[in-house]
């Protein structure tokens, strides 16, 4: 190879002259080598080895998917459905979602849902639809961290607006949400029932939001995988933007049957987005997964078809755990908590909080409680700290307690 064959082979490639020749250093791209490690994950190695460890620190329950869901997927396998589907999933679940949807937030053709291989999937998918490098995204945070990363790694850049912790929980300062979507705005990222804070966005809210979007042309990716697990007014489910936009609007709603039916080891989700979307999106699929697994995707259509009672009890669970915590936190000196009206998380302060990764390794590796930092949901978390209470009340009580030592045997020393 010659020295200006290298040279262009270097250009078109993005390396480095000293990456093309043997014996360079063989990295990832910048923006790959850039993502933020996770903290949870973090805190959770630091437990390896630690004896009856609590793990509050994931968002999952400690119960296994129900029964008749596992059953499904066991008669899929043993029927055969172990081959590839359609890109954006089998016909009957987009079917039976199309259903389930307009049931939830109105008129929902099956032409407008895609099956994804899990939430975070769908996620991803509808980032690389519509941003790109150089584009400009606003996101409200404290927030899932993958959500804030998967735009980085497509080269946008990512502005965040906060949410105020005061007297009433967690809030969203509208204007200044408002002012950060520029008409130079590619889209908004933005979760509710927000993991990690249970902020959930009023319906106002989201009218607003959704008004100035429009004229701005700005696209919403709305992460709603919680809706279901809602505590405020209402009819079982959160305020959804697909309840205000026509469904060929800028608006990409992705969901997930991770937690309303229990289903977080088998990664599977689905996304509602303008019909116009969907031959790219196939696309997109074939090259990032192909599509989900066909036995999954057979269970989800028992799961929604068949799975409603037993997500109204579960969310009945959820609120009696959420309350029963909240109860218990707030007898021990220095926490202040609230009861958020979504999600199954308390986001709450405590002494130590301030450092809060350096403190839930501390919890984990000393009273065995495994929470998850504020800092891995960003900056605007840091002082906080997350406990998942989708569990056995008696397991948090225990939880409860092993703080409640950990912090005096700290306040003594």
């Amino acid at each position: 190879m010659s020295e200006s064959e290298g040279a262009v082979i270097a250009e078109l490639s993005g390396l480095t002259a000293a990456q093309t020749h043997e014996g360079g250093a063989p990295n990832a791209r910048d923006a790959v080598r850039a993502l933020r490690p996770s903290q949870i994950r973090e805190v959770a190695n630091a437990g390896f080895g630690v004896p009856d460890v609590l793990p509050f620190w994931f968002g999952e329950s400690d119960r296994v998917t129900p029964e008749f869901i596992r059953d499904a997927a066991s008669r899929a396998l043993a029927d055969g459905a172990t081959f590839y589907t359609h890109n954006l999933g089998i016909a009957p679940l987009r079917e039976a979602l199309g259903r389930y949807v307009t049931a939830l937030h109105g008129a929902t053709p099956a032409a407008n849902i895609a099956v994804t291989s899990a939430g975070v999937n769908a996620l991803m998918l509808a980032a690389q639809l519509v941003a790109g490098a150089g584009d400009r995204v606003v996101a409200v945070t404290p927030l899932w961290p993958n959500l804030v990363e998967i735009p980085k790694i497509l080269g946008a850049s990512v502005e965040t607006v906060s949410l105020t912790y005061g007297a009433r929980g967690w809030t969203l300062d509208l204007d200044r949400l408002l002012a950060a979507l520029t008409p130079s705005t590619r889209m908004l990222m933005i979760n509710s029932p927000n993991n990690p804070t249970g902020w959930t966005m009023t319906r106002d809210e989201q009218r607003i939001v959704l008004e100035h979007c429009r004229r701005h042309g700005i696209w919403i990716v709305a992460d709603e995988v919680y809706e279901r697990l809602y505590y405020g007014p209402g009819a079982g489910v959160a305020p959804s933007f697909l309840d205000l936009a026509d469904r060929d609007e800028r608006v990409i709603a992705v969901n997930s049957f991770s937690k309303a039916w229990l289903m977080t080891g088998w990664r599977l989700g689905w996304l509602v987005a303008p019909g116009r979307l969907m031959d790219d999106l196939g696309k997109l699929v074939e090259y990032n997964t192909s599509c989900a697994p066909s036995f999954v995707q057979q269970a989800g259509i028992v799961a929604v078809e068949q799975g409603e009672s037993f997500t109204q009890a579960l969310v009945a669970d959820l609120r009696a755990s959420r309350d029963h915590l909240v109860n218990a936190l707030q007898t021990i000196d220095g926490v202040d908590v609230r009861a958020p009206d979504g999600a199954m998380y308390l986001f709450f302060s405590l002494p130590g909080a301030a450092r809060s990764l350096e403190l839930c390794k501390a919890l984990v590796k000393e009273a065995g409680l495994g929470l998850a930092p504020g800092s891995a949901f960003g900056a605007e978390g840091e002082g906080f700290v997350r406990w998942c209470y989708a569990c056995d009340p008696a397991r948090l009580d225990v939880g409860v307690e092993r703080l409640r030592r950990f912090l005096s045997t700290r306040g003594a020393k």
